[in-house]
């Protein structure tokens, strides 16, 4: 028996352990993230209603690889923006050559490859396409930052025109108003290879004058892309002083800005323009924009895009003109989730502790309900700790306690979930005072 008792503990001992690793193994990896139910049926939404938005401006469909040799993002990014230097996952491939790739980081650059091996730069220029799915990037996890995120993007060739640029505006307008969405518009023009040496120029005279004040990063930006300072999130208020693309611009650019202006005015579609917003890829050229929130904290940015005329041709392809966008789609559906739950007030849980507290807590469920608040009531042979738990996850404001207790004195506990604070209240106010309440979440 004693043998037997050992190998029992030994066997034990060793399960645990097993199941510990096991445990280890499935754990979700830091930057990325399950989407399910309501969260996965709102991405859902955000893409279904882009692609619906870029078939009916005549876009078609197209699927580009994961992997791509890391070159294609070294020549289009930019060795010195932070999605080349600092976040692609790359590693050397098993193939005799060694070759080293990337998980995509971006989609513009593998629709340009794509655009060019198909031949369509010599052959039939002028393409309009959209994708989606997700790409890789290794940063530092926060909210509206993942390392895995899906993109809904377009890309338009063979337009160098401003009336393609403001169309690409007009369509996220569309999307905009399709979802119920409030975003602010910002634009800017970054000038192009006539004009943008002078304001390059001075932006480095201006870098190697404020080098003191100036981050590390920038310091190992300034010589190599004085651009990118302006981009900096570390150095705002420094750069609030340093030259601006709009004192620069050539006469064909700044009427190319005029022109993507006139026709967002015409289209109705307010907006600002951000001399500051150069966007982080160096392959940009005159008209950029970005599309930001004020639903979803730092990361506010949901879309952002621009033209990048000489990126065909940098890539090996003919001199044919380009412009596109990207959307966040997890944040894009951040957004929406914000919006959806203003829109639908606070909700209300009812807790009847016991069966006793059941007809009056329907009654006062049934208040609720007629004053516009969500309402849900709970089981009554079920323990407070419990039905609490389940308050929260249902995502309710205000939790609604009735026992026998209050039932004899005619009051109610009303528990504010947001504020963690219990109150006791009359039965017969406390419909209204909770009306009242949740006027401010709404």
């Amino acid at each position: 028996m004693l043998i037997r008792r050992e190998s029992f503990q030994i066997v034990s001992a060793q399960a645990q352990l097993n199941a510990e690793n096991r445990k280890a193994l499935i754990t979700r990896l830091r930057g990325f993230q399950d989407l399910i139910g309501a969260r996965a049926h709102l991405a859902g939404r955000v893409e279904q209603a882009a692609r619906r938005v870029a078939e009916l401006h005549n876009f078609s469909e197209i699927r580009i690889p994961l992997l791509e040799r890391i070159e294609l993002y070294q020549r289009s990014s930019g060795e010195t923006s932070d999605v080349v230097e600092k976040q692609m996952y790359s590693f050397s491939d098993r193939d005799e050559a060694e070759t080293v790739v990337a998980l995509r980081p971006e989609g513009t650059p593998g629709v340009v490859r794509a655009y060019i091996e198909a031949g369509f730069d010599r052959s039939d220029p002028e393409q309009r396409f959209y994708y989606f799915g997700p790409m890789f990037r290794r940063e530092r996890p926060q909210k509206g930052r993942l390392r895995q995120f899906s993109q809904f993007g377009v890309e338009v060739f063979g337009r160098p025109d401003a009336a393609c640029d403001a169309e690409l505006l007009i369509m996220v307008d569309e999307l905009r108003r399709e979802l119920g969405l409030e975003l602010q518009f910002q634009i800017n023009s970054l000038g192009d290879s006539r004009c943008r040496p002078a304001f390059r120029d001075a932006l480095l005279n201006w870098g190697r004058s404020n080098l003191d004040r100036l981050c590390r990063d920038c310091h190992e930006r300034l010589e190599r892309n004085p651009l990118r300072l302006l981009d900096c999130k570390i150095d705002v208020e420094v750069t609030a002083s340093a030259p601006t693309t709009g004192e620069y611009l050539c006469d064909p650019c700044r009427d190319h800005f005029s022109i993507v202006e006139q026709l967002l005015t015409a289209s109705g579609i307010p907006y600002v323009v951000n001399p500051r917003l150069v966007r982080g890829l160096d392959y940009y050229t005159r008209t950029a924009f970005e599309v930001v929130s004020s639903e979803i904290g730092s990361q506010n940015a949901v879309v952002a895009g621009g033209r990048y005329d000489g990126l065909v041709q940098a890539l090996g392809g003919a001199p044919v003109a380009g412009t596109g966008f990207a959307i966040g789609v997890e944040r894009l559906a951040l957004a929406l989730e914000a919006t959806q739950l203003r829109e639908e007030g606070p909700k209300v849980v009812v807790v009847a502790l016991g069966n006793a507290a059941v007809p009056q807590a329907n009654r006062l469920a049934a208040d609720l309900r007629q004053r516009g608040l969500r309402t849900e009531l709970t089981s009554p042979e079920r323990g407070l700790k419990s039905l609490m738990r389940r308050a929260d996850k249902l995502g309710a404001q205000y939790a609604l306690i009735i026992g026998e207790n209050e039932l004899e004195r005619g009051v109610v506990q009303v528990r504010d979930l947001r504020k963690s604070c219990q109150r006791e209240i009359a039965l017969s106010e406390v419909a209204e005072h909770v009306k009242t309440d949740a006027a401010q979440y709404l």
